[in-house]
């Protein structure tokens, strides 16, 4: 790191947990976020403000006016623009030293498991099980760790699924693949808008701890919000021997 970035990230660096040798692996990352809506705006705020080297921002989607009264990443003026770009250019006024990659897309088939495989960690901000459970095939795959949000009415979801040594759950071991689930969107449920800022910020919060190395992550358990009543729970979770995906005859 130069100078200006030791400056930059000096309250990073005071943290003996973190250090100057954590902040260098943070600058060195390259870290992939899907969704760049309410939890991947403060998400990618707090990566790109931390310094993380490289964020690849995936969105097909454009910014409408009902997104602004939550998806902090985007202004007024953005409406009608690509979310990925609007991003970017907010992502630059935080931190002109971060590479933002904007893939205007829905993440994928090859796509995907290119952006999965040159990443360092992957967030899951997205807003549909077709996606979620895509992602996290291919994240088991390429032993990636995975943080995972989810936040509906007053109420989040919090998970991390470190799949590097593939021997802890993944996603489909705590939510089953399957045909018949009806996914649940802000578009007709509604949303509180802070649950997303709290969830994506502790996306954010998981994946820098990933990639300093330090302290002790989610992995292998599910963190429940009840914003109405400001309630944390916490609930172990057990790797599933007959899994689809990670199970031991895979």
């Amino acid at each position: 790191m130069n100078d200006d970035q030791l400056l930059r990230y000096s309250r990073h660096i005071l943290l003996p947990e973190i250090d100057v040798e954590g902040q260098q692996h943070i600058v060195d990352a390259r870290v992939l976020v899907i969704g760049a809506g309410g939890l991947g705006s403060p998400a990618a705020m707090y990566l790109a403000s931390a310094g993380v080297g490289t964020l690849v921002l995936a969105d097909d989607d454009d910014v409408d006016l009902t997104n602004l009264q939550r998806q902090i990443l985007h202004t007024h003026e953005s409406v009608g623009q690509a979310k990925v770009m609007s991003g970017k250019a907010t992502l630059a006024r935080i931190n002109p030293e971060v590479e933002v990659v904007p893939l205007k897309t829905r993440l994928k088939g090859e796509a995907l498991e290119e952006q999965v495989a040159l990443a360092d960690v992957v967030l899951d901000c997205c807003d549909n099980f077709e996606t979620r459970h895509a992602v996290n095939r291919a994240c088991f795959k390429h032993r990636k760790p995975l943080v995972s949000g989810a936040a509906i009415r007053f109420d989040g979801q919090l998970y991390v699924f470190d799949l590097r040594e593939g021997e802890g759950p993944c996603y489909h071991c705590l939510f089953p693949e399957a045909e018949d689930v009806e996914t649940v969107r802000c578009a007709t449920m509604g949303v509180f808008a802070p649950i997303t800022g709290i969830i994506g910020a502790s996306q954010a919060a998981e994946a820098l701890k990933l990639l300093a190395g330090c302290g002790t992550s989610l992995a292998g358990r599910l963190l429940l919000l009840d914003g109405l009543n400001m309630d944390w729970r916490s609930i172990g979770l057990a790797k599933d021997p007959s899994c689809a995906v990670c199970g031991v005859n895979v």
